[in-house]
């Protein structure tokens, strides 16, 4: 227990090269959270996908400064297959160091561009990616789940962009065509249950999250939509927003466009697929914040990417989870032959098409029920529609 007790991630100084700017929020140098709690964690995630409907990929890059691990985690869904890519390691004290094996991120220019590599491994699976925004970013409300101790407390900005450069899946090279392959950048940082969680005290007395989540791209605009309710259909958090686009990042007028157009009362009206809880369509809308103008937004689904290719409720690669100072693998599956039922299978994104007025266009809608929810009519914890 006494080993236990004095167990400490931290390799050398906890100097880091971001301590020479003036960003400090505490004394302590910035490589040490402000909290102890061992779900700190900080993450970059993104996803892709073709105007030509046959291609969506998702990416999840983290650090989990008390636990001392990163991973990272790229997965593609091409001709009716979903591939995944997993990697996890040991950490440094180093935050600006983005690489995880043969893994990197480089931000080329922050809140606009960067790289994502995987170099040659074993898994057959590497890439070099372009991420190039589109629109200004976007500030999420803080999410705060919890009673006394918080299992959630994120803080999260979204962005809308393009992608450029390849995917190589076991010698199969996918190009990147900007002007075809858009997507999302989602930032985070808080804390947030990973590594298992902790197993100390009295059971949770259960409950429900119903999570949606639709970044969409048009073409002069994009829109951005995201609800938090609990199972009585209550709105815990929302945010909606109508973003101009631009032909590149450097022409973005800052960090946050002064041009966005935020929204208030998101309202949604969903199908599913047969008696699933997965949706197959989806009616969504917003006002304007001076409740002048209504938007509805209507949403078809193509085909279901899981998030466990990812890293979420992956049950051997989840989030933070120790796998040793190095350990990769890859897995794949065809979509058809997917469990609906189980677990691991119910946190989802769909690939998207949608139509907002005249205007046409594609994206992705997210979903996460669990446990009752009274509007739907759920009543268990995965039961179905």
């Amino acid at each position: 227990m006494l080993q236990e007790a004095f167990a400490c991630n931290s390799v050398g100084p906890m100097l880091s090269m971001f301590d020479d700017y003036p960003i400090h929020q505490t004394p302590e140098p910035v490589a040490h959270p402000s909290t102890s709690n061992k779900d700190h964690y900080e993450r970059y995630w993104f996803n892709g996908y073709s105007t030509n409907e046959d291609l969506f990929f998702g990416i999840g890059t983290a650090y989990y400064p008390h636990l001392g691990i990163k991973d990272a985690a790229l997965s593609v869904v091409v001709d009716g297959v979903q591939h995944a890519f997993h990697v996890s390691a040991r950490a440094t004290n180093e935050p600006t160091d983005l690489s995880i094996g043969p893994w990197r991120l480089d931000l080329l220019e922050p809140m606009r561009s960067c790289r994502l590599t995987l170099t040659s491994n074993d898994t057959g699976i590497t890439c070099d990616l372009l991420w190039d925004g589109r629109t200004g970013n976007v500030e999420e409300p803080r999410h705060t789940f919890g009673d006394v101790r918080k299992g959630m407390d994120t803080t999260r900005f979204t962005q809308l962009g393009r992608w450029s450069g390849w995917i190589d899946i076991d010698g199969h090279r996918i190009e990147l065509d900007p002007e075809l392959i858009l997507g999302t950048k989602d930032r985070s940082w808080g804390l947030r249950g990973v590594g298992g969680g902790d197993k100390r005290g009295a059971p949770g007395r259960g409950g429900g999250l119903f999570f949606l989540w639709a970044p969409l791209h048009f073409g002069d605009i994009c829109a951005h939509y995201q609800l938090f309710e609990d199972p009585r259909g209550v709105p815990l958090f929302s945010v909606g927003a109508l973003l101009p686009t631009y032909a590149s990042s450097a022409d973005i007028p800052g960090v946050e466009d002064p041009a966005v157009e935020h929204m208030r009362n998101n309202e949604h009206r969903l199908t599913f697929e047969g008696t699933s809880r997965y949706v197959h369509t989806a009616h969504l809308a917003f006002t304007t914040v001076d409740q002048q103008t209504r938007h509805e937004i209507d949403l078809e689904k193509i085909f279901t990417f899981r998030m466990k290719g990812i890293g979420y409720l992956h049950p051997e690669w989840g989030h933070g989870a120790w796998k040793g100072d190095l350990a990769m693998a890859a897995e794949r599956w065809p979509l058809d032959s997917v469990d609906e039922d189980a677990f691991e299978n119910c946190h989802v994104q769909h690939f998207v098409r949608a139509r907002m007025g005249d205007r046409t266009g594609i994206g992705a809608l997210e979903q996460l029920f669990l446990g009752p929810y009274k509007p739907y009519g759920f009543t268990g914890l995965l039961d179905r529609a």
